[in-house]
């Protein structure tokens, strides 16, 4: 290939709006922003190989999807862009996370089951290279009218992106495509060329906040101050339903909640802290997972971009203490719940 592989990804960075301009001047084409595994996919004619983010082969993970891409693709390539599941039936088909991650299995047996079972597509978003052409030096409006152009008859699993030039179009797609699963948008200057691992692309993600009680903590691995905090809601029928986690705190901070949390420390009758064990998936494997159990009396602001089922997507963000908020008060109600969008529409 004219470039040589793996290739790093070209990444983003936040912004809290969706941008009119590009931050050096020049103009922008925006995307929805896809919630899957970033991917580099290498066809050099024969064989196609998926590249992730941080540089590991994804190949082995995906057979159906490699199978149908060495069909599909008219020619060798090179093509950034995103690895996604989607489940659903006809007219109300969403991207599921969930299905994608446990793709993620050391078992070839397990991995073809899932493939038959919930098979994955490939959502292009850049052209990077073609048989005899490196795209990397291009700035991104040729890249993308290039694409536009190689995958003229692309079908599914393969598919290429939308994009458009009309900010208040982008805004749209943010409010509208959370319904099918998608997570953001993406915004790209057409002046740029492709940088690998440089962060010259702008993101908009959703935020929201809610209060959650702080059920328990895990000790950080340093072996000092708190982790994280371990975060619940109550249902509708009373029960008390763990949501996910908050960290990224400083060390003064982590030494603070110790303190902090003193008082609400669940203790058996010898005045020992009780511990819990966590939930276990494929990525703690060999990990520890217990934690210190909290009383269901502290509630704490938190920051989240979008739910997944019945647990936040990702790691939330801490904003703040809520003493005056009742625990019993913190429930699955306060949560904005985007409106149902069929993926199929994004898709076209």
């Amino acid at each position: 290939m004219p470039v040589e592989l793996p290739v790093e990804p070209m990444l983003a960075k936040a912004v809290p709006t969706v941008p009119t301009a590009a931050p050096g001047g020049g103009g922008l084409l925006y995307e929805p922003k896809w919630d899957g595994f970033r991917g580099i996919v290498a066809f050099d004619g024969e064989t196609v190989e998926i590249g992730s983010r941080g540089g590991k082969p994804l190949t082995r993970y995906f057979p159906e999807l490699t199978a149908a891409l060495a069909s599909a693709l008219p020619g060798p390539c090179v093509l950034d862009g995103e690895v996604v599941v989607p489940t659903g039936g006809a007219g109300g088909q969403r991207l599921d996370w969930d299905a994608l991650t446990q793709r993620i299995h050391p078992a070839e047996s397990r991995i073809r089951k899932l493939a038959a079972e919930t098979p994955a597509s490939f959502v292009a978003f850049d052209l990077l290279a073609t048989a005899d052409r490196s795209l990397l030096d291009t700035p991104f409006g040729e890249r993308r009218a290039a694409l536009e152009s190689f995958l003229a008859d692309a079908q599914a699993p393969l598919f290429l992106t939308r994009v458009t030039d009309d900010a208040a179009r982008a805004e749209a797609w943010l409010a509208e495509f959370e319904g099918a699963g998608l997570d953001g948008v993406v915004a790209k200057p057409v002046d740029e060329p492709y940088r690998p691992g440089k962060r010259t692309m702008l993101k908009v993600k959703h935020h929201r906040t809610a209060d959650v009680i702080a059920t328990g903590y895990r000790i950080h691995t340093s072996g000092h101050g708190v982790g994280s905090l371990l975060v619940s809601l109550y249902t509708a029928d009373g029960r008390l339903a763990q949501v996910g986690g908050v960290s990224a705190f400083t060390q003064r901070m982590r030494d603070a909640l110790v303190e902090e949390l003193a008082d609400v420390v669940q203790r058996d009758e010898h005045g020992e802290p009780v511990t819990g064990e966590g939930e276990r998936s494929r990525f703690s494997s060999g990990r520890d997972t217990s934690f210190v159990v909290l009383r269901p009396e502290r509630v704490l602001e938190v920051r989240y971009d979008q739910m997944e089922g019945d647990r936040f997507r990702h790691t939330v963000q801490f904003e703040r203490w809520r003493p005056d908020r009742e625990a019993r008060s913190c429930t699955y109600e306060q949560l904005e719940v985007p409106h149902d969008y069929d993926l199929a529409q994004v898709l076209a």
